[in-house]
Formats: C-alpha cells, sequence, structure tokens
C-alpha cells in the first residue's frame, strides 16, 4: 500500500532547533522522526512511501538515502521552489498513488496507534476519507456528530466556526491526530495551489462523507514545539 509522509514543513514553532536542521530530522528516540515514521508506516503495510521535501531538502535527502539503503521504499517530491502546505502538497505527489486508498502522515507524529486499523475502518465506512482523531487538549478542533462524519470545526480560542454540514444533531469537538486514509478519487476535487487539507475537507464534507476514527487508547504526541518534543522523547525513557 501507499502512503505519503508530510516533511517539507519548516517547523518553526521549535525555534533554534529547526534553524539549523528540519524537523524532519529532529532525534527521537535514537532515531530521526522520518526514520520513526517511516517505519511506522512500513510496519502496517503502508510499504511503498513518498516523502515532501522543502526545508532543508538536500538534508532530508540524504537521510532518504540512507533509509532506502536500509530496504524502505521511498520516493520524493520535489517542494524546493515553493511551499505548497499539506493539500497543495498533495496534489502536487498525486501521479505517485494508483486507484487503491492511500496514507497520509505527517512526520512530527509519534503514536502508537494502528495504522491498519484505521485503514480497515476507511474500508468499513466507505467515505472519500477517514480521519483519525482523538480527545485531547488544544485549540482547533473538527466538529463531528454522533457518527463520527464531519460537519465542521472550530476555534475555541478566536471563536471562529466552520459549518459544513446542515444539522440538528449536537456536534462534538475532536481534535485530528494528522494521520488519514483517502480515496483516489479526492484529486478530483483538488488542484494546484497552497491549501490546507483542513480546508479541502471542510469544503468538501457538506457533498461527501468523510469520517473521523476515534482512538484515545495508547500514546499520542507530536514534535511541533520544545514541550511536546521533550514529552514525546520521554515516552521512551
Amino acid at each position: 500500500m501507499k502512503a505519503m509522509i508530510l516533511a517539507a514543513g519548516k517547523g518553526t514553532r521549535l525555534g533554534k532547533i529547526t534553524e539549523s536542521m528540519p524537523k524532519a530530522l529532529v532525534e527521537v528516540n535514537g532515531k530521526t522522526a522520518l526514520h520513526y515514521a517511516v517505519e511506522k508506516c512500513t510496519k502496517h503495510g503502508f510499504d511503498n512511501i513518498i516523502i515532501n521535501v522543502h526545508h532543508f531538502a538536500e538534508m532530508v535527502e540524504e537521510e532518504v538515502s540512507k533509509l532506502k539503503k536500509m530496504g524502505f521504499r521511498i520516493s520524493v517530491s520535489d517542494e524546493r521552489e515553493m511551499l505548497l502546505e499539506t493539500g497543495g502538497g498533495l496534489f502536487k505527489a498525486r501521479d505517485f498513488f494508483d486507484k487503491e486508498p492511500f496514507l497520509v502522515y505527517n512526520v512530527d507524529i509519534v503514536t502508537s496507534l494502528d495504522l491498519s486499523e484505521l485503514y480497515r475502518y476507511h474500508l468499513e465506512k466507505k467515505g472519500l476519507a477517514t480521519l483519525a482523531v482523538r480527545k485531547r487538549p488544544g485549540k482547533r478542533f473538527y466538529l463531528v456528530n454522533n457518527s463520527g462524519r464531519l460537519c465542521g470545526w472550530r476555534n475555541i480560542e478566536t471563536k471562529e466556526e466552520i459549518l459544513s454540514v446542515k444539522t440538528s444533531e449536537d456536534l462534538h469537538e475532536i481534535a485530528f491526530s494528522s494521520m488519514h486514509i483517502l480515496e483516489p478519487e479526492i484529486f478530483k476535487y483538488m488542484n494546484e495551489g497552497i491549501y490546507t487539507m483542513t480546508d479541502l475537507y471542510l469544503k468538501l464534507a457538506g457533498d461527501h462523507n468523510i469520517f473521523t476514527f476515534r482512538d484515545d487508547s495508547g500514546y499520542w504526541g507530536d514534535i511541533g514545539t520544545p514541550e511536546t518534543l521533550e514529552y514525546v522523547r520521554n515516552l521512551f525513557t
């Protein structure tokens, strides 16, 4: 199965750490975040992977070369000229994918989530996409109904809210875990540009079934800030 690991971001929230290296090369449990992500995806059957690069692209490509020598199947999508965000980056890499559902995974995520279970759930629900979600603190949340269908989005700090589905149901706030399974049909509704997958999902949710897969078990963390990086590193001590 195929997967895309999103690794092009500048990682500015990490401060001085990413002034000299990309977030993808930050060490987690004795391995780079990229090594961890590739290993995680491959372990669960997503063993044909494309990675996008932008910030310190040459350094990431050096790590890719090392990983390929270890036997991992990895291709590179080059975004050196312009960082395209998650949506634009995925669309640029569209020719890599075939007719089967595929995984999109953020390079900064460290988790015990069973990705094959996420995949099975996606096949069962038969939606356009299935988003892994988790109950955790945050500022930005997806809004879902009792069936787990994506209906909107809310920023509890700014009070901004987007409702994509008209419903009388009470909607629940839930945080995105930055892992999703998508049908290749998604590319029919995408185009070139700089935009996020969240923007796309909220645009499509009114007319298409986009489901969430909730898993609050085990551990989940990201390396987006020095504080969360420390938390993730402590998971393995």
